[in-house]
């Protein structure tokens, strides 16, 4: 009978296993995106409630059952309007390339906006260069708070341990930016499989806490929410400042697109993230009806006694996956800056042979640890941090709320009057949060504005001189067809040697300096010279049939020929592997990269007394220069064959 059965058993449809292998492979991908992308906002449950409620608030919202339906409520359409609505059905379809994130919006708003005048460009880009720096506030808070908020929960198993909270969660996050170095690709693989376990349980226990007091699911009308908003404008408007808590993160969402897809992320959050969320809102909401002293810490008070050491177990790992996604997100930030001219061009380390977007950026993570347990140490609690953190937040999502219609409207050409309606409703929510978060100024929430405006202060000002450095050194350059006419005419002797030169410059317009330097001082130029530029296009990246354009400037004959290579602004560039892609027929000859040299032009930067910037900007410009990475190094030049030739200009 059994081989009877296998016998007639139907023969699967051709594909089926391709479609079966695609599946999993579908699958893969979203148990990936739930270990990096969801962490900050997955943790939120943690320190949200308690935070509202907390009595030593400046504006304590007082616990009622009228108030605990209110904010229950008001914490469910927030998440469902600012991370459903604004994060996952609008932003998300402004994609860059696949990328997404806010600095995948200002290239859209630069490409996009070009027709419509130079001015509203330039203020749009502004606005959102300056809401990547709110997220560098962010990316100091979100490791303060989500490890603290972890670690409270030792008081909550033993008040004893209310010292150790502080300096166990400083050697956590010292251990977690120490092995940063070695990059998530090995860490990476378990991460999906521990926010599973954490989304599971803090579901699990939220539908406890709802059996047990059921009423609290009326809290999911949204009555209750624009009941107690507009009924309690006084109180209402003050927690606003903390149940913006519960959507932070919400940026990570859009940020981490490019990595894991639109697709899989949302299938994230509406089949797992967001349902054991709000469960776990409901359950605490719940707890809090039973008897209000269990607002000292709601969520650890739901989990059964028998199972809070693993509770806390699990909430510090989230936690660390929370930071670990935070922390890759400033990394990534800051490469696309400085690609795009916002920064200087700093050292990149790729930690993963598979995973482009998997990288290191040495300086900010030093930078980003020693801020982080400045916070801790300074704040010492998750509640006293939590009057920080909405501002960067609420900022860095209302910028990106604006820059999407503005692109909706520019790129799509969705009418007016429906730009008109979703722009009013989502920025009226916004704006609120904003407003409320304003409250909270004097009490820590002037933090993220310091860091944002300091941030956004040195990527402008790094912008505009660098811009100033580019016009005087063309002027030093002078034209690079005069200085070739020079060469081939003999009014600049130079005996030509055998060899490959490759001087990198700006473009084709200009002589390299260091290839003036070298005709005027040495009196040599090589048989073989190729004036090499690197382009960054707004693009993440640039396919390899893209890469290469060569010119050969009407002086191929003399062996000399431009070469631009091209890049997207999340690649880092590798000048010999792009020069090996070059067609011999292109360069007069094979180019005999063995041997050769690489020159480089460095420039040394003096202040000046022009007024082309205030003094201390122009003292911040220059402080900003050194910690440019090593040219030779980011290039990919080896080191042995690399000639630097030097060069001042004054700013």
């Amino acid at each position: 009978m059994a081989d009877s059965r296998q016998e007639n058993a139907p023969t699967p449809p051709p594909g089926a296993h391709r479609q079966l292998a695609h599946d999993s492979v579908r699958l893969a991908v979203v148990i990936g995106a739930l270990g990096v992308v969801f962490g900050d906002i997955g943790t939120s449950p943690i320190y949200t409630l308690q935070t509202v409620f907390n009595p030593s608030d400046p504006h304590p919202v007082p616990v009622s059952t009228q108030n605990v339906y209110g904010v229950v409520s008001l914490v469910f359409w927030s998440v469902m309007v600012i991370v459903t609505v604004t994060y996952v059905l609008l932003a998300m379809r402004a994609d860059n390339d696949g990328e997404g994130g806010i600095m995948a919006l200002i290239t859209l708003v630069r490409r996009w906006s070009s027709q419509r005048g130079r001015r509203t460009a330039a203020v749009l880009a502004a606005l959102g260069i300056f809401g990547a720096s709110l997220f560098f506030g962010d990316s100091m808070i979100t490791p303060a708070i989500s490890v603290l908020s972890a670690v409270e929960g030792l008081k909550v198993v033993e008040p004893s341990l209310d010292d150790a909270v502080v300096p166990i969660t400083a050697v956590i996050i010292v251990v977690l930016f120490l092995v940063q170095r070695r990059g998530t690709a090995a860490v990476g693989r378990v991460f999906g499989p521990v926010m599973i376990a954490w989304f599971t349980a803090i579901g699990a226990c939220g539908a406890v806490g709802i059996a047990d007091h059921p009423d609290i699911l009326k809290a999911l009308s949204p009555t209750y929410a624009l009941g107690f908003l507009f009924g309690h404008f006084g109180t209402a408007f003050f927690a606003l400042a903390a149940v913006v808590l519960a959507v932070t993160g919400a940026e990570a969402l859009y940020a981490d697109m490019g990595h894991f897809g639109r697709r899989s992320i949302t299938r994230g959050w509406l089949f797992l993230v967001f349902p054991a969320c709000v469960l776990s809102y409901l359950g605490q909401g719940a707890l809090i009806l039973d008897d209000p002293a269990n607002i000292s810490s709601p969520f650890f008070l739901l989990v059964p006694d028998w199972g809070r050491w693993p509770m806390i177990l699990l909430a510090t790992a989230a936690t660390v996956i929370a930071s670990q996604a935070v922390i890759t997100g400033a990394y990534s930030v800051a490469s696309q800056a400085a690609q795009l001219g916002y920064l200087p061009r700093l050292r990149i380390a790729h930690t993963s042979e598979s995973t482009v977007g998997q990288i290191y950026v040495p300086w900010i993570n030093w930078l980003l640890m020693v801020s982080v347990l400045t916070l801790v140490f300074a704040f010492r609690s998750s509640a006293a941090l939590a009057f920080a953190f909405g501002m960067a937040v609420t900022g860095t999502i209302t910028i990106t709320t604006l820059l999407f219609f503005y692109v909706a409207r520019a790129k799509w050409g969705t009418p007016k009057w429906l730009i008109g309606i979703g722009a009013s409703v989502l920025l009226f929510v916004d704006l609120l949060f904003v407003a409320a978060n304003m409250t909270k100024l004097v009490h820590g929430a002037w933090l993220p504005l310091l860091i944002g405006l300091t941030a956004f202060t040195v990527m402008t000002t790094w912008q505009r001189g660098r811009e100033l450095v580019t016009a005087e050194r063309a002027r030093e350059e002078g034209p690079l067809p005069e200085f070739i006419n020079g060469l081939r005419s003999g009014e600049l002797p130079a005996r030509r040697v055998p060899g490959t030169a490759v001087f990198l410059n700006r473009g084709k317009e200009t002589a390299p300096l260091a290839m003036r330097a070298n005709v005027e001082h040495n009196h040599v130029r090589h048989e073989q010279v190729v004036i090499l530029s690197i382009e960054t296009e707004p693009v993440p990246r640039v396919p390899a049939d893209r890469r290469l354009a060569v010119d050969g400037l009407g002086y191929a004959d003399d062996g000399i020929v431009h070469v631009t290579a091209t890049y997207g602004y999340m690649e880092t560039p590798d000048v010999p592997a792009a020069l090996a892609m070059l067609d011999p027929a292109e360069t007069e000859g094979p180019l005999r990269l063995d041997q050769a040299s690489y020159f480089l032009s460095k420039i040394e930067l003096r202040r000046g007394q022009a007024p082309t910037m205030a003094p201390w900007r122009k003292r911040l410009f220059i402080a900003t220069s050194y910690i440019t990475a090593d040219a030779a190094e980011y290039f990919g030049l080896p080191r042995e064959r690399t000639v630097i030739m030097g060069s001042h200009i004054e700013v």
